[in-house]
């Protein structure tokens, strides 16, 4: 499946969530093309996000290639189109609604699933995060501190004066954040889901493929998050979010004396549901 990349439209402009900057002092910030576009079905390109979606388990250095053409035409790093987050909410819906018929006790408790993987497991804990990263990314791995390349000024919805194209946009902090949940979303709520009766009983082998379903998946996200801003030009020493790697996998090691991952982790205990007796 090749993606359809739309060709770009005259309404350029620095941007830090898809939106275009003031032509004037007097005229305030416009409304990010990112809303905008919020529920506008037709001009939302589903193919590129689901080869987005697939590409990132596969090969997720491929994803972030084609942010220089985007950057070149639209002059943004984000891209401004919700296709990703619908698609990927979808995906979740579905596998909550199969968590809920699985362990949750009547329809009330399964639409409290649903509500819980989409809006706070997904949304909130992806801005969150977006939100964590725009700043600290921004601070840290731009310039400015001591024993890194000198410091510049970020803004949320417009590029400053002089920075164009050297600012941090937090629609591209969403891009990555929502993208590096793919594999979470693939290997805890899809793989754990199908794995569950196995992986949560008593035995050893069943307790490391278990925890070692967490281990890639955590491992994965950090990854496709480095992959993300390391694709950045402008930031530097981008391996450093490679170092929660090593943490997880000390804990990962650590966990195989005993503690149970999918026992005690498992998405759907989050969202208040309980697993069988006999699992």
């Amino acid at each position: 499946m090749n993606p359809h990349i739309s060709l770009p439209r005259p309404t350029g402009g620095p941007s830090n969530f898809g939106s275009t900057a003031p032509s004037s002092r007097n005229e305030g910030v416009r409304m990010p093309r990112f809303f905008k576009r919020l529920f506008k079905f037709p001009q939302m390109d589903f193919e590129m996000a689901l080869w987005e979606m697939t590409s990132l388990i596969i090969a997720p250095k491929k994803v972030f290639r084609s942010i220089y053409y985007h950057k070149q035409t639209k002059n943004t790093w984000h891209r401004p189109d919700p296709s990703f987050t619908y698609l990927l909410s979808f995906f979740l819906i579905l596998t909550s609604l199969a968590w809920g018929l699985a362990y949750a006790d009547g329809v009330a408790r399964t639409l409290r699933i649903t509500l819980v993987f989409v809006f706070i497991h997904f949304l909130l804990i992806s801005l969150l995060i977006a939100t964590l990263f725009y700043f600290l990314v921004g601070r840290l791995l731009g310039p400015g501190v001591k024993g890194l390349p000198g410091r510049r000024r970020q803004g949320l919805f417009n590029v400053e004066s002089g920075q164009e194209g050297e600012a941090l946009e937090f629609g591209y902090c969403w891009d990555v954040a929502i993208r590096a949940f793919v594999p979470v979303w693939v290997f805890l709520y899809f793989v754990q889901f199908v794995l569950m009766p196995v992986v949560a009983t008593k035995h050893w082998v069943s307790l490391l493929v278990g925890n070692s379903l967490y281990l890639v998946a955590l491992n994965y996200y950090f990854i496709i998050t480095f992959l993300g801003y390391n694709a950045l030009p402008f930031l530097h020493h981008t391996e450093l979010l490679l170092a929660p790697i090593a943490v997880c996998t000390i804990l990962w090691f650590a966990s195989l004396f005993g503690m149970n991952l999918p026992k005690h982790l498992a998405p759907v205990l989050w969202a208040g549901a309980k697993l069988r007796k006999d699992v």
